[in-house]
């Protein structure tokens, strides 16, 4: 990113090789050797899509053989679902994926990009490491269960369900009890296919005209970010617009709006109600980790069945038991 005339951050083509060649701490013999490619266009985050993660995804599948780790330079504001895609598309990963970026561009002088990258340099030669992380601001995270929760501070991302992985200081302490095995090789992609997944926070005076309107054809899932332990209104309509779209295949995800907890739809009848509309619990998954999720999985092809039973197995760490 690059401050344009009317003083706002672009992405600029170039400007992070130029940048990189000022930060002497690469010419550290400790720090591994690196290759950077930039791809084109270049996105603010914000302007990230579905096929811009299969784009990342096929990078490093492609070279993959060839380093020992890849790290991916994002902007914070869609980090955390990009890295829980790639924690889907991504199968047979045996090595590190370090997704980092920074909440002030590598440009100014107050940066924080400079030890972020560094420590993500680093991290991405960690050879027990097999996963899908991010890091920002001292802590390793699970990319699947990685959220931003900060628009200004430089700790912008937690992982409100699941300890970080590792905890930077002087020391990187890792908790190694937490890691995911290596899978087995070779390392592939998911391919993902153009269909429609959406997300619907609800609110107070939610109507089944609404839930309708969303989730028309050609919809194939949604998530529902529902109150507390996974409750929502017991108003007939509501529900019967829910029953409508899971009886024409639709499958519809249920997370909790709240930032740490998981959902349980028999603790409560308007948690209840959900389940027997053919709601399907999301558990403690992100809201992140549960779109892309479901995106891969709709991917594949599958029905209303198989794409619920795949949003209620933990596939890459995203889900407790």
């Amino acid at each position: 990113m690059r401050r344009g005339p009317d003083g706002t951050y672009a992405p600029v083509p170039g400007a992070l090789a130029v940048g990189l060649e000022h930060l002497v701490e690469l010419d550290d013999p400790t720090l591994p050797s690196i290759e950077l490619l930039e791809e084109e266009p270049l996105l603010d985050s914000s302007n990230m899509r579905p096929h811009d993660w299969q784009r990342i995804a096929d990078v490093i599948v492609a070279r993959s053989g060839e380093v020992d780790g890849v790290v991916v330079l994002h902007g914070t504001d869609t980090m955390a679902y990009t890295a829980s895609a790639l924690s889907f598309m991504l199968e047979g990963l045996d090595r590190p994926v370090v997704l980092t970026g920074s909440q002030i561009p590598l440009a100014e002088v107050r940066s924080d990009a400079r030890e972020n990258l560094i420590t993500s340099l680093l991290l991405a030669t960690t050879p027990f490491l097999a996963e899908v992380v991010v890091y920002l601001g001292g802590a390793v995270l699970r990319g699947n269960r990685s959220t931003k929760i900060s628009a200004g501070g430089f700790d912008a991302f937690a992982s409100p369900n699941l300890p970080p992985l590792a905890d930077v200081g002087v020391d990187v302490a890792w908790r190694r009890e937490l890691l995911r095995v290596p899978e087995p090789g070779p390392v592939r992609s998911l391919r993902l296919q153009d269909v429609s997944v959406v997300a619907l926070r609800l609110f107070p005076g939610i109507t089944g005209r609404i839930l309708r309107q969303v989730l028309g054809d050609p919809v194939r899932g949604m998530v529902l970010e529902t109150y507390g332990s996974g409750n929502a209104p017991t108003d007939r309509d509501v529900l019967a617009a829910l029953t409508e779209a899971t009886e024409r295949g639709v499958t519809i995800v249920n997370v909790t709006q709240c930032l740490r907890g998981e959902v349980r739809m028999d603790a409560y009848a308007a948690g209840k109600t959900l389940e027997e509309a053919g709601v399907v619990s999301g558990g403690d998954m992100t809201a992140e980790a549960a779109l892309t999720k479901l995106y891969v999985l709709a991917s594949g092809g599958g029905g209303r069945d198989v794409v619920s039973r795949g949003m209620l197995a933990d596939r890459a760490g995203e889900r407790s038991a």
